[in-house]
């Protein structure tokens, strides 16, 4: 089929696609890409904070390729309009970053807060997964931010937790289905990270261990590519949160949960 020349042109270049690149691990990542020469198609919810990203990216490589598209990711039809957008691309890297970390008792949710927290989580990132294998470069890596709070069971961040759980499982079957493609499967398990100002605060309230476990946006976002670069599955971002979760298996599970649940009961917090 002919195609246009700016449809060949773009078929001539590989992109690195970034979900929630407007939060701040988003930007991290796609600043990161940009230093190694990558195109980037950034994606997030917001159009003017994409073209403030996109503005802040080229005063850094004025000769970069930033494609931005702003949707919803968290239902298909966003999905949907995304997919069309970048249609005519390839892709060697995926990023996914987007995520809701909306903490609380269970029986608080809505409809719309638990289709909402499933669809970004988890949903999400397996779509832009199917998506980018089908548009892949010779080589992709694909990296999937998910949590140790998927490790294990989260009273008071059960949905939360259990997305991201599933989130860690299914990229690590997915990286065995994958081997000898030429696409590896890497999911980033870090603790808290120091991102936005509630979080930060939860971080401090946390004292000692807090600080300890807690990692900057620029560490994740080192040990990722640095892990994708390798070809792992799996990696835990953190000394700190590695020993937490080797100690976690030797308590009985009544215990975890019973001391999960006493640590976030008091806290109630809708993801932005």
């Amino acid at each position: 089929m002919y195609k246009s020349g700016a449809a060949w042109y773009n078929l001539c270049m590989e992109y690195t696609l970034i979900s929630g690149a407007t939060g701040v691990i988003g930007r991290t990542f796609a600043l990161a890409c940009l230093k190694r020469g990558e195109n980037l198609f950034l994606t997030g919810r917001s159009e003017q904070k994409l073209s403030i990203l996109k503005d802040y990216l080229l005063t850094i490589n004025s000769t970069a390729e930033i494609k931005t598209f702003a949707c919803d990711l968290s239902n298909s039809n966003g999905r949907k309009k995304l997919f069309e957008a970048a249609e005519e691309l390839i892709f060697c890297r995926l990023v996914n970053v987007a995520g809701a970390d909306t903490q609380k008792a269970f029986c608080l949710y809505d409809e719309d807060k638990l289709t909402f927290q499933t669809g970004i989580n988890f949903e999400a990132a397996a779509s832009l997964c199917l998506f980018c294998i089908e548009h892949a470069a010779k080589r992709l890596k694909i990296i999937n931010i998910s949590s140790v709070c998927g490790e294990m069971p989260m009273p008071y961040f059960a949905l939360y937790g259990a997305a991201k759980g599933a989130l860690t499982a299914f990229s690590v079957a997915l990286s065995e289905e994958c081997r000898g493609t030429g696409i590896t499967v890497t999911a980033v398990l870090p603790g808290a990270v120091y991102t936005r100002p509630d979080v930060c605060e939860y971080i401090k309230k946390q004292g000692l261990w807090g600080r300890i476990a807690a990692k900057s946006p620029q560490f994740v976002v080192e040990k990722s590519l640095k892990a994708s670069d390798k070809g792992k599955r799996k990696v835990v971002v953190g000394a700190a949160n590695k020993i937490a979760l080797a100690l976690s298996k030797t308590v009985p599970a009544t215990v975890k949960l019973k001391m999960n649940g006493k640590m976030r009961k008091d806290v109630s917090k809708d993801a932005f």
